[in-house]
């Protein structure tokens, strides 16, 4: 397994965008994770993988303040999650947060202008033409603006779902399996448009994916085991995130 994937260096560590400490969270007699600490650098792209039951998708759904922990602290763009009411929590998500879902989650009676508008009508902020037509620029999609979802193919839904998770300048674009449903050629290209994302504008972006050629695009990988953190790989290649997986599956309990 290769990856054409191509990266740049950054001079120094960038500060935390993102800052975990000690997170939990149970349900009922299962705890998907156990005592947490983790920082994701501003700028930068770092895959989250793990056997299946691991925490991987807990640990995004928290980490963007879609869930709440049972205890512990998640900092994103230096403010603390805990404290906030509903209210403001909803706010920051809608300002600050942009999310990705495997599933697109796109609504099949709006254009992709539209759907892409959303979050700002959700915000109560009148958005123009142009900030849609832009966000869709970013991911090679103006001319498709005016299409229904049910007129695109995955690939192009996933990059209408990514431009309506850009529009509001998010501080993190967190991703869960976003080239889950795609074929082959299809996950790359959107790969691709996130590494660039990274790269040419500096979006910090946390992705929960299980396949290695994926992580292999991010600048580091961090793997989950039994809800806590197992180990990470930086500069990951494929071949080694592979082989790091069969570790971790084949580690006794």
């Amino acid at each position: 397994m290769t990856t054409t994937a191509v990266r740049t260096t950054a001079a120094a560590p960038s500060a935390p965008a993102v800052r975990i400490r000690s997170l939990r969270r149970r349900y009922g007699a299962v705890v998907a994770l156990d005592g947490v600490d983790l920082d994701f650098g501003a700028g930068t792209f770092t895959a989250v993988m793990g056997p299946s039951g691991s925490g991987k998708s807990t640990l995004l759904q928290c980490a963007a303040g879609l869930e709440r922990p049972g205890s512990g602290t998640v900092t994103v763009d230096g403010v603390g999650l805990g404290g906030l009411s509903e209210r403001r929590l909803t706010l920051l998500r809608r300002e600050r947060i942009g999310f990705v879902f495997q599933s697109f989650n796109l609504l099949p009676s709006l254009t992709a202008a539209q759907n892409v508008a959303l979050p700002l009508r959700l915000a109560g902020r009148r958005p123009s033409r142009a900030a849609a037509r832009e966000a869709l620029e970013r991911v090679g999609l103006a001319e498709r603006a005016r299409h229904r979802p049910s007129q695109l193919s995955g690939g192009q839904q996933q990059r209408v779902a990514l431009a309506r998770a850009l529009i509001t300048s998010p501080a993190v674009l967190f991703a869960d399996e976003p080239t889950g449903a795609l074929d082959t050629t299809t996950s790359r290209q959107v790969l691709s448009l996130l590494r660039e994302l990274v790269d040419g504008e500096g979006q910090t972006t946390v992705m929960v994916t299980h396949d290695p050629v994926a992580a292999s695009y991010a600048d580091r990988v961090v793997f989950l085991v039994d809800g806590r953190v197992g180990g990470e790989l930086t500069a990951p290649s494929a071949e080694r995130v592979a082989a790091h997986l069969t570790e971790l599956e084949g580690a006794p309990c």
